[in-house]
């Protein structure tokens, strides 16, 4: 069976295109995008956590990453 991590994150709309491109090429595969309460977009991504040769997803570690270089 297939487990899943799962992250969210907020989508600046001006540039949602570079921002899921980004979560995809780490893996993370969108599921939904919805509005947050302040009216932004907030997105749910989920990726495997483990790859079909069992290797462990090096984890949330490269999503906070990502994540910090779209706060600015």
């Amino acid at each position: 069976m297939t487990t899943w991590e799962y992250l969210t994150t907020p989508l600046i709309v001006h540039n949602t295109a570079a921002i899921l491109n980004n979560w995809g090429k780490q893996g993370w595969e969108l599921v939904q995008v919805v509005p947050n309460a302040e009216g932004g977009l907030v997105a749910y991504l989920k990726r495997p956590l483990t790859d079909a040769a069992g290797t462990t997803n090096t984890g949330l570690d490269a999503a906070a990453e990502a994540a910090r270089r779209f706060e600015d």
